[in-house]
C-alpha cells in the first residue's frame, strides 16, 4: 500500500454524473417537444411576448430621461422568464442587475423593479415579500449571498431553494469561485443560473475563459453542470424546474449555462458597433426566443390570431402602465441615501452624511424677509406711547447680531456633524 492507496487524495465524486451534454439541450423544434402540455407553451408565449414589451418601454424610458440607465434583456427572455417560473412562492431569487425582467415575472410591480436603475433608493420592493433579494450591480456578489441563505435554510429544515442568476461576465469574479465552493461543500440547494450572452461589456467569451463551456466548470467544484439553450424557453425552464426540485430533494447545487445573445447593447451608454459586427447579431435573430417559440406553436397549430391579440394587449397594457406611472417624479429626500446601509452606520458613512446636509443646507433658499410694516397713523403712535396697544419688539429680536448668531449656530450643529 503507497499513499496512494489512501482516501486523502482519491476523487471525493464521480466525475461522470457531473459532466454536461456536450451540445445544449434543446426542446422546440425537435421531436421531444411533442410532449409539451400546449397550455404551457401558449402561457409562455404570453409571457415572452409581455416581456419582449417590457424591455422596449424600459429601453425607451431612458431616452426620455425617467431612467438613469437600463441594462436590456433583449433576446434574453426566456431564461428571464423560465427562472422566474421554475420557483416555488417559498424560494428565493437573487438576480443580477440585468434581471429585472426576471424580477418582474416573480411577481415584482414593474415600477419597484426600475426604481434601483432609476436611481431613486437603493431597491423599490421589499425582498422578504417577494423573496427576490436586491438587484445586484456590484458583479456576482449576489452568489454568496444566496449561498449563505440556502444553508441556512437547510440548517433550519425550511423548504427553501435559492436561484441566482449571473451573466458570463460574472463568472470571473472571485465571488463566483468562492459561492460555488461553499455550495458543493455544504450541499446547499441552490441553483446557479450562467446567462452567456457572449459578451462581458466588451469583452468576448473567448477572451474570458478556456473552459469546453461555463457547465463544465461545475465538475472541478463537484457539482452537477447543465448545458442548455438559452433561446429555448421550454428547455431552460425544464432544465431549471429539474435542478431546483433537485435541490429541494438533498440533491445538492446545479451549475446551468443557458447559452443565449444580448441583442442590444450593454446598457443605453454603450455603443455595441465598435466590438461586434451586425451579421453576428442578425445571426442571433434567426434563433430569437420569441421566435423559436412561435415556430414551435405554428407547427403544431397553436399559434392563431386570438392567442396573438390577446398577447399583444396584455402586453401593450402593461408598458402603458409602465409609462404612465414612470412620468410622475417621485418626492425623494436625499438623506435616505444612508438608510438600511448598515444596522451600525460606519464613521465613512456618518462623514458623507454630514457633508450631504451640509451641502442641503448651505444650498437651500434663504427663507423670504418679513414685509416692512407701514408707517404708522398719528393715532396709533398716541397708542404705542400710551402703552395701550401696539406689540412690543422682542429684546431677543432686536438684540444686535441676533441673526448673526443663528447663523454661526448653524454652521456650528453642521461641524458638529462632521464629527458625530
Amino acid at each position: 500500500m503507497t499513499v496512494l492507496d489512501t482516501p486523502a487524495w482519491r476523487p471525493r465524486t464521480d466525475a461522470a454524473p457531473l459532466l454536461p451534454d456536450p451540445e445544449p439541450y434543446r426542446l422546440l423544434g425537435t421531436p421531444a417537444a411533442a410532449r409539451l402540455d400546449p397550455g404551457r407553451l401558449r402561457a409562455l408565449y404570453g409571457q415572452l411576448v409581455r416581456g419582449r414589451r417590457y424591455n422596449q418601454q424600459a429601453t425607451a424610458l431612458t431616452r426620455q430621461g425617467r431612467l438613469a440607465v437600463y441594462p436590456s434583456s433583449t433576446g434574453q427572455e426566456a431564461a428571464q422568464i423560465a427562472a422566474a417560473l421554475a420557483l416555488r412562492p417559498q424560494d428565493w431569487l437573487f438576480p443580477s442587475y440585468r434581471d429585472t425582467l426576471a424580477v418582474v415575472a416573480r411577481g415584482v410591480d414593474p415600477v419597484e423593479a426600475l426604481t434601483l436603475l432609476r436611481g431613486d433608493w437603493h431597491t423599490g420592493y421589499d425582498p422578504r415579500a417577494h423573496r427576490v433579494a436586491p438587484l445586484s450591480t456590484p458583479l456576482a456578489t449576489q452568489l454568496p449571498h444566496a449561498v449563505g441563505l440556502a444553508r441556512a435554510a437547510r440548517l433550519r429544515g425550511d423548504d427553501v431553494v435559492a436561484l441566482a442568476m449571473v451573466g458570463d461576465g460574472g463568472t470571473s469574479e472571485g465571488d463566483f469561485h468562492e459561492a460555488l465552493n461553499f455550495a458543493a461543500v455544504w450541499h446547499a440547494p441552490v441553483v446557479f443560473l450562467v446567462q452567456n450572452n457572449g459578451f462581458a461589456i466588451s469583452v468576448p467569451l473567448a477572451k474570458q475563459t478556456s473552459a469546453p463551456s461555463f457547465a463544465h466548470k461545475a465538475v472541478g467544484y463537484g457539482m452537477r453542470g447543465r448545458l442548455v439553450d438559452g433561446n429555448d424557453v421550454a428547455a431552460v425552464h425544464e432544465v431549471l424546474s429539474e435542478a431546483v426540485e433537485r435541490a429541494r430533494d438533498g440533491g445538492g447545487p446545479t451549475l446551468v449555462e443557458a447559452v443565449t445573445y444580448r441583442m442590444d447593447a450593454h446598457t443605453n451608454a454603450d455603443d455595441a458597433t465598435r466590438y461586434r459586427d451586425d451579421s453576428e447579431v442578425a445571426a442571433w435573430r434567426a434563433h430569437d426566443p420569441l421566435a423559436v417559440l412561435e415556430g414551435e406553436l405554428d407547427a403544431r397549430g397553436l399559434l392563431d390570431d386570438d392567442l396573438r391579440d390577446s398577447a399583444a394587449r396584455q402586453a401593450e397594457a402593461l408598458a402603458a402602465d409602465l409609462r404612465e406611472r414612470m412620468h410622475d417624479d417621485p418626492v425623494l429626500d436625499p438623506m435616505e441615501l444612508f438608510a438600511h446601509v448598515f444596522a451600525e452606520p460606519t464613521p465613512q458613512l456618518r462623514e458623507q452624511r454630514a457633508l450631504l446636509r451640509a451641502e442641503l443646507e448651505a444650498e437651500a433658499p434663504e427663507a423670504p424677509e418679513a414685509p416692512e410694516a407701514p408707517e404708522p397713523s398719528e393715532s396709533s403712535r398716541s397708542s404705542d406711547s400710551s402703552g395701550s396697544s401696539g406689540s412690543q419688539e422682542s429684546p431677543e429680536s432686536s438684540e444686535p447680531g441676533h441673526g448673526v448668531d443663528r447663523a454661526q449656530g448653524r454652521a456650528a450643529g453642521r461641524e458638529a456633524g462632521h464629527t458625530s
